[in-house]
């Protein structure tokens, strides 16, 4: 366990390490993990808020081009959620039904964390492709949700757009700022430790909502 909490808790260490080892071809990887965390249904556990804020810090340092990074993070997150989307309007209706039937699937396609995203969709409208931009995991669901729900592409696109924008630009951004102040520097661990535990917890209230829930409909 410690081998996959220690890389999110020094993940700017880790970060200097893949600079270190692959040179510039850590923006491929930065844009493959980003891509694949907003992109792929089953891959919502991968570092989001806390990977773009340690970028930025590392870009202030002069590790990273800071506009190089903003610009494959924006576009790696835009065409995760298109390709998200994607997959929801034309297949969308058959995985949920897999992912109810057959435990298998269920295993990589949370059914309980598919219905938060479609009532968060469903409270917010278009405005949850952006806002959900913010709030790990659903992020990863909503623009699946939104293909499902057949919403129009130029509508989806927008909110896209500017969604990823306003989420590259506050975390890579908060990082850059901040990520080498002192105080935050100094305890970066227990920063990481924070963005982890503040990315983790809707997870376990949606773990804990769906055992309570559970005994009522059995």
């Amino acid at each position: 366990m410690s081998e996959l909490i220690d890389p999110l808790l020094h993940i700017d260490r880790s970060l200097l390490e893949l600079v270190a080892t692959y040179g510039v071809w850590i923006y491929a990887i930065l844009f493959a993990i980003v891509f694949a965390e907003t992109g792929l249904v089953v891959t919502p556990f991968l570092p989001g808020d806390s990977l773009l804020f340690a970028t930025g810090a590392l870009s202030a340092t002069g590790a990273l081009d800071v506009r190089v990074v903003s610009l494959l993070i924006t576009v790696a997150a835009v065409g995760g959620d298109a390709a998200n989307y994607s997959v929801g309007r034309f297949a969308g209706a058959r995985i949920i039904r897999l992912s109810r039937t057959d435990p298998r699937w269920a295993r990589w396609v949370n059914p309980a964390y598919i219905a938060r995203a479609h009532e968060f969709f469903e409270r917010h409208g278009g405005r949850a492709v952006v806002l959900a931009r913010f709030v790990p995991i659903v992020r990863t669901f909503v623009p699946f949700v939104a293909g499902v729900a057949e919403m129009s592409y130029p509508a989806f696109a927008f909110y896209n757009v500017t969604g990823g924008a306003a989420w590259t630009g506050v975390c890579v951004g908060a990082g850059y700022l901040f990520g080498n102040v002192p105080v935050v520097r100094d305890n970066f661990s227990l920063v990481a430790l924070g963005i982890v535990i503040v990315s983790v917890l809707p997870m376990v209230f949606e773990y804990l909502r769906y055992r309570r829930e559970a005994p009522r409909s059995s």
